[in-house]
This record gives C-alpha cells, structure tokens and sequence, in this order.
C-alpha cells in the first residue's frame, strides 16, 4: 500500500510539472508597446543633448513591445504631440502658479516621424527626434509632451498605463560648463553684513546658453522662482581661462568685484579604471546684486562670495556622449 502511495504521488508531480512547462511555453503578457522613458522628482523625463553651435542634435526615444515571448509582428507604431496631458500635469503639480509651468516645446525646435516600425522577432525600436535648439531660452522649462496614439484599425495596443505609454520629455541640452555644481563653498550675504552667517546653498544649477556660454540665477534664486527670469547670469567661459559675468536684467543692479577664472581637470577613478573622472572648478567668484521683486517697494543688497565646483562621471566604454555621462 505504501508504494501504491508513493508511485500516485510521483505521477502527481510529473503531471504538475508538465502541466507548467505548458502554461510557459504560452504567453504571459500582452504585447503592449510602451515608451521607456522614466520619470524624475518632477514627474518628467530628462533629455540631455550635446549643445551644437547649429542647435542640430537627434535624441533617440526607446520603444519597447512588452511579453514574455517575443513580438513576431510588424508593427506600425503612431505617435503624437500630447499636450493635455502636459497641461494636466501642469495644474496638478503647480496650480494656479502658471509662471512655474513646463512649456511645450514648439514645432520650430524639433522634427520627428509620425511612424515608427517595430519589425517582426524585434522587441524595441528607437524613434529619432531631430532637436533644432539654437538661441533656445532655458529660462523657460522645455518639455515635447508624447503618446502612443491607439485605433482599432492599428496591429498593436499601447500599453493603458500613461507612465509607459506617454511620455514628457524635458530638454536639456548641455555643453562643457553645464551642469549641477556643488555650491557649498559658495556664500551669499546681507551687503554690508559679511561677518554675519552666510546663507550656503548645496548646488547651483549652470544651464546651456551656446557652446562656451551657459547661465545660473543670482543668490539663491533657482528655477522654483516665478520672477527668475530677472535674476539670470550668463558666464562666458574665455579661452584664458577667465569667466565673463553678465546679467541682462538691469534693474538687480549686477556687479562682478573680479575677474572669476575656471580650471578643468581629469582623472581616472580609482575604483573603476572605466570611469573618467572630470571636474570643472569656477573660483574667485564676487559679485554684487539687488533683489528688487521679494518684497514690494523695497530693495535687498546681496554680495556673493567663492568657489563652485562640477564632477561629470563619464564611462569611457560607451560611445555616445550623453549616454556615458552619468547624470
């Protein structure tokens, strides 16, 4: 009786076995398609592009086809400019805060397909979107807001969550001297009360102007600020190795007590020989400004005083620059 047990337990287990060798080779998802494009603090993606003197760069877009066996269609995948979803993005994170919003991105600065095919046996396909980004303003927060468009006509379904199936692409072009820098040797004070504390920010954000320019705002504005655009300070980085301060609001009353210079320097991590190491450093900072919009009627000196620092990580094995660079 005991291997009459065992022997119906045995065949039990085989049948079970079987039965689930079956159920993997069917398949186990749908065949979604979706963007690969995720999402940042701010519920957007960023694109960092290489900044050209002609403004002319592609960025390829990941598309993938989701499942566990492999899409064996050809696929004709639509896209389109979505941009209720940006403005319902918009509302929800800023409300009525409307200097804070994300702009769409006109049509002037980018060219892409309709279409993209996914052939049969493939599972992802790039769609290239031509940026044209010359005198673009970063002032203002540029985003391209995508869908995968669905019809009953079309040979695929987009996947149903809008994380994957659309997508907000926020422009961000970069150039040498671009970046976040590390602000914590940099101090800012009340004019006239500098052996008070210094107010210290941990980062100051240096955004694209052209391929030797790029743009930070004054003190501790950033781009939370509705009246940023007022506090915008263009460094032109010379080629001796001074950096030229301008800003183009007169009235925050911008003066550079001295000639700020800037040094680049590179090695290789020391942890990973892959990694390069880069550091752009901009001392002898020392400038004068007023903030003439924090309170009505009523003018605020500041002096700023010191030294900022950027570290890129850039992995030597992979060839396309803003892929390399780890942001």
């Amino acid at each position: 009786m005991k291997n009459i047990y065992q022997i119906l337990f045995l065949l039990t287990i085989l049948v079970m076995y079987s039965s689930c060798n079956d159920e993997w080779e069917d398949e186990q998802f749908e065949h979604y398609v979706s963007f690969k494009a995720p999402l940042d603090d701010n519920g957007v993606t960023p694109v960092y592009v290489r900044y050209k003197a002609d403004g002319a760069v592609t960025y390829k877009l990941p598309l993938i086809v989701s499942g566990s066996k492999n899409n064996m269609e050809n696929l004709q995948v639509h896209i389109g400019v979505d941009s209720d979803t940006l403005t319902t993005h918009n509302y929800a994170r800023f409300q009525s805060r409307e200097e804070l919003y994300y702009r769409e991105l006109g049509s002037s600065y980018y060219e892409m397909a309709p279409t993209i095919d996914i052939a049969s046996g493939e599972n992802t396909a790039l769609l290239d979107i031509n940026y044209s980004l010359k005198d673009i303003d970063l002032v203002d927060k540029w985003v391209l807001p995508l869908t995968i468009l669905n019809d009953d006509s079309y040979n695929y379904v987009a996947n149903p969550n809008k994380n994957y199936k659309k997508a907000l692409l926020r422009v961000m072009p970069f150039n040498d001297y671009s970046g976040s820098y590390s602000s914590t040797a940099l101090s800012i004070y009340l004019k006239g009360y500098e052996d008070d504390a210094a107010i210290v920010r941990s980062t100051t954000m240096l955004y694209v102007v052209d391929e030797s320019t790029a743009f930070f705002y004054a003190g501790t504005v950033d781009e939370d600020n509705t009246d940023r655009r007022s506090y915008k300070i263009n460094a032109k980085f010379n080629e001796d190795n001074t950096v030229t301060l301008t800003a183009e609001d007169p009235n925050i009353k911008f003066v550079s007590n001295s000639t700020p210079v800037f040094s680049i320097e590179e090695e290789v991590n020391y942890e990973h020989p892959y990694i390069l190491d880069r550091y752009v450093t901009i001392s002898n900072i020392d400038y004068d400004f007023t903030d003439y919009t924090s309170v009505e009627g009523y003018e605020i000196n500041y002096t700023v005083q010191g030294t900022i620092m950027l570290h890129r990580s850039i992995n030597t094995q992979i060839p396309d620059e803003d892929q390399a660079i780890q942001w």
